[in-house]
């Protein structure tokens, strides 16, 4: 026999704070009286929101490092252009 428990729907939820109000129709959701936020303390939307936020910037992140990289070639490429077009016109002076 396992000792493990199923998961209720509940269980994903964890509020911060006793006096939240439940908002009626969104799991996990509820309404500050202090300040009438509405606030969600769903953990498993906020690690699924979290993971597609670092995806992004890991995406983000990946593309400015291929640009920098890109642009550094482009960079090396010019310098190359440039010193074969003097070793040319040198060439061509002699």
């Amino acid at each position: 026999m396992s000792d493990v428990k199923p998961q209720s729907s509940e269980d994903h939820i964890k509020v911060f704070k006793e006096d939240l109000i439940p908002v009626d129709g969104h799991d996990g959701w509820f309404r500050d009286p202090d300040s009438n936020a509405i606030v969600n303390c769903n953990n498993t939307q906020y690690e699924e929101y979290m993971a597609s936020y670092n995806k992004r910037a890991k995406k983000e992140s990946d593309f400015n490092t291929l640009q920098k990289d890109v642009d550094g070639l482009k960079s090396d490429i010019c310098d190359i252009k440039s010193l074969l077009q003097n070793l040319v016109e040198r060439n061509n002076a002699s």
